[in-house]
């Protein structure tokens, strides 16, 4: 059966590919590009309410002034840009983006970061009040997560995170090789989530064809990639953090799962229930050698003054465990392209032997 998110967003082109919405990463060339090319571009934003009314404006007067490009046909048709938004709930006022949003809506609202499950159900149901056309994705990274979102908030789109992903995820999680199947029997058997139609999409160490034929073989209906697109050439990235990325040769050894990543500027601001995986930089060393919190910070500061803002050894590079198959930059829509005639390959190729 052809996955949901081809009618759903129908310029896409299966196997559909999705880039995160990474916050400060991830702007409107970026997401025009992976939707230009078939996929479903996405936007990250963060607390900039301003940047992301100018992104908005961007994407609207781009399919305006191209009628005949087949997104266009569905902006137009819907009122709906053919993107979508990634909302970090506990950075983000609702008060603040609904105006914004409502100028330009998208196709969907990707929610993640909320400080504990239970709040994403009433911003499920005002931004459905607000914005009814618009679909709701909601990023979790557990099983038992999945379970609760789907009964209190019942989003359209469940991202599956698992725990190979670059930049900010659950702390305590698993590989999606486990978790998407496990969410999967886990929504069909219980009988009070309420909402029985969620499309389940992976994310997490994907950054190829064959990471994505796996995660279609798994039951996803699309696949996300963050680490593969911060080499893409729209992608907002200082040269020193895209430099260190793609000098990192080992997935597992090159980059870590810690705490530490979000303590250099000072204290977290993120809730207890996330961390992020980065490359293992000599912050990272430092703190698994027992090195005092202030003296990392001030090392770190020492390095983010530099023309290279620390990336090179100091600052977190976030970057998923897939990262050393990551070794060239280019266009966004030829990423779209090669990761979807990678996973047909590979699929074909998994069927022939067995």
């Amino acid at each position: 059966m052809p996955s949901k998110l081809l009618t759903d967003y129908p310029w896409t082109t299966g196997p559909v590919i999705i880039n995160a919405p990474m916050a400060g990463f991830a702007g409107s060339a970026l997401a025009m590009a992976v939707t230009q090319a078939g996929g479903i571009g996405t936007i990250g934003t963060a607390d900039n309410i301003t940047a992301l009314g100018t992104d908005l404006q961007a994407v609207a007067d781009f399919y305006s002034s191209s009628p005949s490009l087949s997104p266009s046909a569905f902006y137009q048709n819907t009122g709906l840009l053919p993107i979508g938004i990634g909302l970090l709930l506990f950075l983000t006022s609702l008060d603040a983006v609904l105006p914004v949003l409502q100028s330009h809506p998208p196709a969907f609202l990707w929610l993640f970061a909320a400080p504990t499950l239970s709040d994403y159900a009433p911003w499920t149901t005002a931004l459905r009040t607000a914005l009814p056309q618009t679909r709701i994705w909601i990023q979790v990274g557990s099983a038992s997560a999945a379970a609760e979102v789907a009964r209190t908030a019942a989003p359209d789109v469940l991202v599956i995170q698992g725990s190979d992903a670059g930049g900010h995820g659950f702390a305590r999680g698993a590989s999606v090789v486990s978790l998407l199947p496990e969410t999967a029997v886990r929504l069909a058997a219980n009988l009070s989530v309420g909402k029985t139609d969620i499309t389940l999409i992976a994310a997490g160490g994907i950054v190829e064809g064959r990471g994505a034929a796996a995660a279609f073989a798994l039951g996803a209906a699309g696949v996300v990639m963050g680490t593969r697109f911060l080499a893409a050439n729209e992608t907002v990235v200082h040269p020193a953090y895209r430099a260190a990325m793609l000098a990192t040769s080992d997935g597992a050894l090159g980059t870590a799962r810690a705490p530490i990543f979000d303590e250099l500027k000072g204290p977290t601001i993120w809730p207890p229930l996330y961390d992020g995986r980065a490359i293992a930089s000599l912050s990272y060393l430092d703190w698994t050698q027992g090195v005092d919190i202030e003296v990392i910070r001030q090392r770190y500061a020492e390095a983010a003054i530099r023309e290279d803002m620390g990336f090179s050894d100091r600052a977190p590079v976030w970057a998923g465990a897939g990262v050393a198959l990551v070794n060239e930059v280019q266009p966004a829509g030829d990423i779209v392209r090669s990761v979807r005639e990678g996973t047909k390959k590979a699929l074909r190729e998994a069927l022939e032997a067995v």
